[in-house]
């Protein structure tokens, strides 16, 4: 079964690189992030808080998941837009920093990954905890103005410094959280994405799979 994890903060690229280079080896292509935001969609919709740790643990048990390449269903609900939206994404970290959530997800997405015979994921805690053995693990990361501008393309009701100041807060809030916190995995390779484009990443990382040698544990 092979297995690509590609870690990364917020707007350092993972999502456009994972999906092209799930494409170019012809994998399928897992977006671990889009399921925490189903998550905090669904306890909005119940019109709960995102903070209550154990409403938000019984959604991520009992929620209906369909993440696709192009659409994210939530119980029946195409949500693929708003769980980008700006009330989403403000109460993200607070679900993934919950551990019965991140331990049902954890469970999905090995499920997933089993189901498809392998996958290209990206996330936050892919190499270090979800698949520790994968083929290839990589930490992309970028200097926080370009993360900001490339995260402010995408979200067009937020402005470059609300936005900056967003992502300073999600990296503060990831990186210290006692649940799997955001953090490269010690044989990943760091791969610093200022100034380059996606085909150049994508080139990079088929140079390391050709280059890299499967133990025998590989996931």
């Amino acid at each position: 079964m092979r297995v690509i994890a590609i870690d990364g903060p917020a707007g350092s690229g993972k999502s456009t690189v994972a999906r092209a280079v799930a494409k170019r080896l012809e994998l399928r292509y897992l977006d671990t992030g889009a399921m925490y935001r189903a998550v905090v969609f669904a306890v909005l919709r119940n019109g709960e808080d995102p903070a209550d740790h154990e409403f938000a643990a019984r959604t991520a048990r009992d929620i209906e998941l369909d993440i696709g390449l192009d659409k994210v269903m939530v119980n029946g609900v195409d949500a693929t837009i708003e769980i980008r939206g700006p009330e989403v994404t403000r109460a993200v970290s607070v679900v993934a920093a919950n551990a019965d959530v991140r331990r049902e997800l954890v469970s999905r997405q090995r499920e997933w990954t089993e189901r498809n015979g392998g996958g290209v994921l990206e996330g936050r805690d892919i190499g270090t905890v979800v698949f520790p053995n994968a083929e290839l693990k990589v930490y992309l990361t970028a200097d926080p103005e370009e993360r900001a501008r490339r995260r402010a393309k995408e979200v067009t009701d937020l402005d470059y410094e609300a936005v900056a100041a967003d992502i300073a807060r999600r990296d503060a809030f990831d990186s210290g959280r006692k649940a799997d916190p955001l953090t490269e995995a010690v044989d990943a390779v760091i791969i610093d994405t200022t100034g380059m484009s996606i085909d150049q990443v994508v080139d990079k990382i088929e140079r390391l799979l050709a280059a890299a040698t499967p133990s025998e544990g590989q996931a």
